[in-house]
């Protein structure tokens, strides 16, 4: 997605909990054009989880016929979006040629690196029709020594994604390695992403990680006293044995990794340099990005 405003920081609701919680951070909601979304990362408390620096909830939003995702092309630099829906479908195109429609339960990796153009729209027979589109999209800060890779794009089916069963709790190990089983995902860090399934009353221990959080999809989790509610993220410390408990039905976004270092933010502008993203900017203004393949006469202008 793209961001309307050059500042992309906001003021989350947070607060403290339980010793394990380092802070509870509770989404403002972002219009996108259109369409909104509740955004947890980056926040002034918080600006990063790992090398996760971009946490986005979209909707559910229900769309009338003629009505949908329409976002025009857009860059990025020195990033990977991961694009994951629980429900509908968008339309990826980019500047490396990549065409793929995603649906629910894929993985979808796109890897700015040097430099990319993209859009997200809907295939026209989705548009045609009342739909909805529910689902969850992340930005992950590239270490330094991989800022400039090539761009890229990576899909990875359903079928693909492993499972487990974790004291009867069922799990999805998104990205990288947890309750025994290793994500196919490309990583550029050590990466956590899992999705779990809570029913009421069911527990599940975190897996570890140097930065973890915790993300409330639905329902509404405990950890020991402290209440996580729906749609808050509660960013734990690294002790170990930490374990939540589903106080209703609940589906969960496990979240972390190493800390990769600072990074600076403007509009849809990720690095560790604050030249690249004036760099970044100038060549946007100048169009020297390169075009969206079957994309190629629109584009959102850079935020002034």
């Amino acid at each position: 997605m793209s961001n309307l405003s050059k500042q992309v920081e906001h003021e989350c609701d947070s607060s403290a909990g339980c010793n394990a919680i380092e802070l509870l951070l509770h989404p403002r909601e972002k219009d996108l054009g259109g369409f909104s979304v509740r955004r947890v990362l980056p926040a002034v408390q918080r600006k990063m989880v790992g090398p996760w620096i971009f946490f986005d909830h979209m909707g559910p939003a229900q769309f009338s016929a003629g009505e949908g995702i329409n976002v025009r092309p857009h860059p990025h630099v020195n990033i990977a979006t991961v694009t994951y829906l629980f429900e509908g479908e968008i339309l990826h195109r980019d500047s490396v040629g990549s065409l793929q429609a995603i649906k629910p339960g894929d993985i979808n990796l796109m890897v700015a690196g040097s430099g990319i153009t993209h859009s997200e729209r809907e295939r026209p027979e989705l548009t045609a029709v009342d739909h909805t589109l529910h689902g969850l999209q992340l930005w992950l800060a590239l270490p330094e020594a991989d800022e400039e890779i090539d761009a890229a794009f990576y899909h990875y089916p359903e079928a693909d994604i492993p499972t487990a069963v974790v004291n009867d709790v069922a799990v999805r190990v998104m990205m990288g390695s947890a309750y025994g089983v290793t994500s196919p995902v490309k990583v550029f860090a050590k990466t956590l992403y899992v999705e779990a399934h809570l029913k009421a009353g069911q527990t599940l221990s975190l897996p570890d990680a140097d930065e973890r959080a915790v993300y409330v999809a639905k329902g509404k989790l405990k950890s020991k006293e402290t209440e996580i509610a729906e749609y808050a993220m509660a960013i734990f410390s690294d002790q170990k044995g930490i374990v939540l408990e589903a106080s209703v039905d609940s589906r969960i976004a496990i979240v972390g990794g190493e800390n990769i270092g600072k990074r600076y933010i403007e509009w849809n502008f990720v690095s560790s340099r604050k030249e690249r993203i004036e760099q970044a900017k100038e060549d946007w203004r100048e169009g020297r990005f390169p075009l969206v393949a079957g994309d190629e006469h629109e584009f959102i202008p850079l935020p002034e």
